[in-house]
């Protein structure tokens, strides 16, 4: 089997394969003689395709690409160390968002997607259940019962999240106060995180939305709970283990690795489950927070007397 030393076509942009197309290459090497015949296909294929079609392609079209099936190319992807098709455009993502412009990418995601109103809708679909299956297997039992557990006792949630993140950090404070809980969005950023900060202390918790970049308010938010005595769950995709020691829990959130769905989607997501877990821990807080929250919807409203 003869892999290429690029996983870009030949011309003049062509470069070095980065971290990612090396190792996908690595694997099929080392795998070649274990794979079956439609896998061998699968396998020649990704390692021989250009990033940014792989980047842009289902399980579907790469089943055809290939001359196989979607399921042949889970399987292959499997065979080849992948928790699945999310997981290896993630690592070929980070190379290729490092070395191609922005506004090059948008322009591909374009041309991939076409004008196809038909190919459109099945794209963003199909991406952001792939997004959503990757997350659901990356998450631990374990760590969601440990972010439960340092959530439910909460005397305050504190939910961070900034530019994309902020959707769900904002979304998760505003729930929680629907069932009973006192919780607040904090989204700053700089010193005036600072004035944040000194509202969190003994006997609360922090969410921190946070996909990828290590950002210093991060650092200082986790290491201000930490010496408080507060409790840090943080949802994540790139950071699990960077964080992993100084945090109750981590909740794995893939991001997009095309830009075609939201960034937020998957944090929505994990934010929804542990909305579900807290409600179902004290029903009848829930319950009673929901009614009062329903009267005061009607006083609000009901028609305004004439005076």
């Amino acid at each position: 089997m003869k892999i290429p030393e690029s996983g870009q076509p030949a011309g003049p942009e062509s470069g070095p394969p980065g971290a990612g197309v090396t190792r996908l290459r690595a694997a099929v090497r080392d795998q070649w003689e274990e794979l079956s015949a439609s896998e061998r296909a699968v396998a020649q294929y990704l390692a021989s395709a250009p990033v940014e079609q792989l980047l842009f392609a289902g399980a579907q079209e790469l089943g055809a690409a290939s001359g196989t099936s979607n399921a042949t190319v889970v399987r292959a992807l499997q065979r080849l160390g992948y928790a699945g098709l999310p997981a290896l455009k993630r690592e070929l993502a980070a190379d290729f968002t490092a070395t191609v412009a922005p506004e090059v990418r948008l322009k591909q995601r374009i041309d991939h997607v076409g004008q196809d109103l038909d190919t459109i809708w099945r794209d963003v679909f199909a991406e952001a259940r792939e997004r959503v299956d990757h997350g659901s297997r990356l998450t631990e039992p374990a760590a969601l019962h440990r972010a439960v557990a340092a959530l439910a006792p909460a005397r305050e949630v504190f939910c961070y999240g900034v530019a994309a993140s902020e959707l769900a950090a904002r979304h998760l404070a505003l729930a929680l106060g629907r069932i009973g809980r006192r919780a607040r969005f904090v989204g700053e950023t700089g010193f005036a995180l600072a004035d944040a900060l000194l509202a969190v202390g003994q006997g609360d918790a922090v969410v921190i939305f946070q996909p990828g970049r290590e950002l210093t308010e991060l650092t200082v938010l986790v290491e201000r709970a930490r010496a408080v005595g507060a409790k840090v769950v943080l949802v994540t995709d790139e950071l699990g283990e960077t964080f992993a020691s100084r945090v109750e829990s981590v909740l794995t959130a893939p991001h997009t690795p095309t830009g075609i769905t939201a960034e937020s989607l998957t944090g929505l997501v994990v934010a929804d489950v542990l909305l579900l877990a807290l409600t179902a821990l004290d029903e009848t807080r829930a319950v009673e927070s929901s009614h009062q929250l329903t009267a005061l919807r009607e006083q609000l409203l009901a028609p305004r007397r004439k005076g």
